[in-house]
């Protein structure tokens, strides 16, 4: 990836045609998104984590965690943004050292997000970020989230006003665009857009409003989080299931064709 890559990136985040951002947690993923039309691609900790046998939460490795994205942006030609949870580290220096690990790896962008943390802490952690990739030249686009409706960090009746008064202490930092999982009801978003001068990514799943609903409420990005990686572990555990208890295969039905994704990821390693 190159700096301009970064630029493509950041240019996808329009308020009158939101960026559907799937995300991916390995190689393979990652290919069939970009097949599917994905302008960009994101990763998700959750996933990569599971797919090492790890639970979510702060439990990869930096370096578990480059390795697993060198190989999601290798595999693809669009941008890729990162998962990069708390930052892997325990001060902000460490948060520098896995901001320029990521963009050494061609990703042009982070997620970094408060959980428990203070708001000051990753006020700092995402300043140190910054730092890092004016350092390296590229113009990483830094998606702070905030978890405050997520992890009830407020009062119900209170979780707009906190996450808005985060975020301004978030892209005061640096951050480019803000991050609030949790929320999908149109009141909400339409809050949360008109308090936060930056692009709003909301997290989508079912029963959520379209992508074109959410950008009309104002809404930036539009991503899926864990949930892809979700439903395909759930095709897995279906069909073993079914294996076991009827014998039957019908969970199988659907599946990608062994040719078709043994072409696709020739073609990817190729790099033609």
């Amino acid at each position: 990836m190159t700096v301009n890559t970064a630029d493509l990136f950041r240019a996808l985040h329009r308020a009158d045609a939101p960026l559907a951002l799937p995300n991916a947690w390995d190689a393979a993923s990652a290919a069939l998104m970009e097949e599917a039309g994905a302008p960009a691609i994101a990763t998700t900790s959750a996933g990569i984590a599971w797919s090492l046998g790890l639970p979510d939460g702060d439990t990869l490795s930096r370096e578990e965690a480059v390795a697993a994205l060198g190989r999601i942006v290798a595999a693809v030609a669009v941008p890729v943004t990162a998962d990069i949870e708390g930052g892997y580290g325990e001060t902000p220096a460490e948060v520098a050292d896995t901001a320029t690990a990521v963009i050494d790896t061609g990703a042009v962008g982070i997620n970094i997000e408060d959980g428990q943390r203070s708001p000051e802490d990753l006020a700092a952690r995402i300043g140190a970020a910054r730092r890092a990739a004016d350092r390296a030249g590229v113009a990483l686009f830094i998606n702070a989230r905030t978890d405050v409706y997520l992890r009830g960090l407020a009062p119900e009746a209170d979780c707009t006003a906190e996450t808005i008064a985060r975020a301004r202490v978030y892209l005061d930092a640096g951050a480019d665009g803000v991050f609030v999982p949790g929320p999908t009801e149109p009141e909400a978003i339409r809050a949360l857009a008109a308090g936060i001068d930056a692009p709003l990514n909301v997290m989508a799943g079912p029963g959520a409003p379209s992508v074109a609903e959410l950008g009309a409420l104002g809404a930036a990005r539009v991503s899926l989080g864990v949930g892809i990686a979700e439903a395909a572990y759930a095709v897995a555990r279906r069909a073993a299931g079914e294996l076991l208890a009827t014998g039957t295969y019908g969970s199988l039905t659907g599946g990608v064709d062994y040719a078709a994704m043994n072409t696709l990821l020739a073609v990817r390693a190729s790099g033609t």
